[in-house]
């Protein structure tokens, strides 16, 4: 009996087969995000023929915005576990300068005490015995011990000063101790935090170059920067922010050539002679809070429920802030973001 000859898989069926086979790679939500967004800048140069309406401009940018705002936390958090990592090593060789003259002195008795150790085996004691058995007088017997009993005293003395000084170093290295060796803990996570940062902060400008060129266009400075100048620290510090409208945001910079959001606002009030974290959170925790309605240049402008970005208020609405990673520190109205609180420095 004929059979029929087995017909080929038709195209349907094979690709069927191929996509139940082959598994899906699986994506970060962030790669998913960057993947869209590069392909959608393709579309915008001709690269392909999009089904619907290409997303505008200001559609991308409000969502690299959105990325970045997912990045920043990471970079601030950076900011204060390396100005937390700075004073723990001032501690540490504050430390290290104490238990130095600590350390000679246990040497030293500790030489003393081989030198005791030294006479006594060289038969010193037994001399020292030998002389008082041979004594012919009750008084030269006398004399005898007496020496016996302060030789006896000043090697328990020398005995207990040194295990007291090794017992006072012991205590007051172990923190010492503790402490460097959670400094490289911490150190290897900052490095392997670092590179995490880069990495994501050259996936988000590579997706701007694409779709902007060389980064967009803009005035930086559309209003007079400051709007009046104030006198005083203020006047110092908001004088310096406008100063460096145009220098390009690095993460974790202070200047003098760039600045991130909390590195440029700690950088201008600086020169104005007061100090303050490179944090945001942390900045906002040191200044005196203040309304709106109070607000005058060289105050901070606080953003975002979990604080992560900051910019000086430079009047009539304006505020001078670092924005993101590839963009030069500019002007931007202050209610351009979801303002959560403003602080006075000084």
């Amino acid at each position: 009996m004929a059979h029929d000859a087995p017909r080929p898989p038709s195209r349907r069926s094979t690709q069927v087969a191929r996509e139940t086979t082959v598994p899906r790679p699986r994506w970060s939500r962030f790669t998913t995000t960057l993947a869209t967004l590069a392909a959608v800048a393709v579309a915008l140069t001709g690269g392909a023929t999009a089904a619907h309406a290409d997303p505008s401009v200001a559609e991308i940018e409000r969502q690299i915005d959105q990325d970045w705002n997912k990045l920043e936390p990471i970079i601030e958090q950076h900011n204060a576990t390396r100005t937390d990592l700075a004073a723990k090593r001032r501690q540490a060789d504050e430390l290290g300068k104490r238990i130095a003259p600590l350390q000679r002195r246990v040497d030293q008795a500790m030489n003393q005490v081989s030198g005791l150790a030294v006479q006594a085996y060289k038969g010193e004691n037994m001399s020292t015995v030998n002389a008082l058995l041979g004594s012919h007088s009750p008084s030269q017997v006398v004399e005898q011990l007496g020496l016996l009993d302060r030789f006896a005293s000043r090697q328990q003395r020398e005995v207990r000063t040194v295990a007291a000084l090794r017992d006072e170093l012991a205590a007051t290295k172990a923190p010492l101790d503790e402490m460097v060796a959670q400094l490289t803990r911490t150190e290897a996570q900052l490095a392997a935090k670092k590179k995490q940062i880069n990495t994501e902060i050259d996936k988000l400008q590579k997706l701007r170059l694409k779709v902007y060129g060389n980064g967009g266009g803009g005035s930086l400075r559309p209003a007079p920067c400051p709007a009046g100048y104030p006198g005083g620290p203020s006047g110092t510090a908001v004088k310096f922010a406008c100063a460096q409208i145009g220098k390009l945001y690095v993460w974790g910079a202070a200047g003098p050539n760039n600045y991130d959001c909390s590195g440029l606002t700690m950088a201008a009030w600086a020169k104005a002679g007061v100090s303050l974290p490179h944090n945001a959170r942390q900045q906002r925790q040191v200044t005196d809070r203040v309304s709106r309605a109070d607000l005058r240049p060289g105050d901070l402008v606080f953003y975002y429920s979990d604080l992560h970005h900051v910019g000086m208020y430079v009047g009539d609405g304006w505020v001078v802030h670092a924005s993101q990673a590839g963009k030069p520190i500019t002007m931007k109205r202050v209610d351009d973001g979801p303002v959560n609180s403003y602080g006075r420095p000084g």
